[in-house]
């Protein structure tokens, strides 16, 4: 009767033993790119990670790369703004060519050309992939004009009426903000506001779901007294 025992202790001892160390959800860190699965976890993952602040370098590279070319081109016209960076670009490589030529001839060495590895480098886009990126893309694309009919062709009714009040809005907008400047408030709102969400995501959802009541009662007392809605609904 001992030997049984000893048996039936030892599947148990195994299992606690494996499951000491759980997994993250997903095979992953439990802090990288929550709520993706692994087959999504590509560039929505790297995205989800740059506006998140996961890396703080990257991140503030890109945010103040893209920060800078916005402001320069509300200060300057595009054609401007290409031709500097261009200029500068060329001022970069052209000046560390020439250090690493006049090293070489200095130190009698034959390094080569010191952007030979990204010279080899295949930059050619295949058939099949330009393909792929094109029926992506016209997934998207038809997509859109099917929305844009429904709303131009009023389908439905109160969705047409929102996007009348939204334009009326960015008619008001428009006066006081240019595109430039829409872009950089985006900018600021793409790596601002997800960060601040998820340090205070609960009491800024008890806001939302009130306005959302408060929108959801609104929207319902108007459809009632719009002719036609009713009618609709009951159907």
């Amino acid at each position: 009767m001992a030997e049984p025992s000893a048996a039936t202790q030892s599947p148990s001892v195994s299992s606690s033993s494996s499951g000491a160390e759980p997994s993250a959800p997903g095979g992953g860190s439990p802090g990288s790119c929550p709520a993706l699965g692994a087959k999504s976890c590509g560039s929505s993952c790297a995205v989800h990670d740059l506006i998140f602040w996961r890396d703080v370098k990257k991140t503030g590279f890109v945010f103040g790369t893209t920060l800078i070319m916005l402001l320069s081109l509300a200060a300057f016209s595009v054609i401007s703004v290409i031709s500097y960076l261009i200029l500068a670009l060329l001022s970069v490589t052209i000046s560390f060519r020439v250090y690493k030529s006049v090293i070489q001839a200095v130190q009698k060495s034959e390094e080569g050309h010191p952007f030979k590895a990204y010279l080899d480098v295949d930059i050619t886009l295949s058939s099949e992939a330009f393909h792929n990126y094109v029926n992506a893309a016209m997934v998207h694309i038809n997509r859109a004009l099917k929305l844009i009919i429904r709303l131009f062709l009023v389908e439905d009714l109160v969705d047409s009426l929102k996007l009348a009040v939204f334009m009326w809005l960015m008619t008001y907008v428009g006066a006081v903000f240019n595109g430039i400047t829409l872009l950089i408030l985006a900018e600021l709102l793409i790596f601002s506001v997800p960060i601040v969400y998820e340090k205070y995501k609960t009491q800024i959802d008890h806001y939302v779901g009130i306005v959302r009541d408060q929108t959801k009662s609104i929207v319902e007392k108007i459809q009632a007294k719009l002719p036609g809605i009713a009618k609709k609904k009951a159907e």
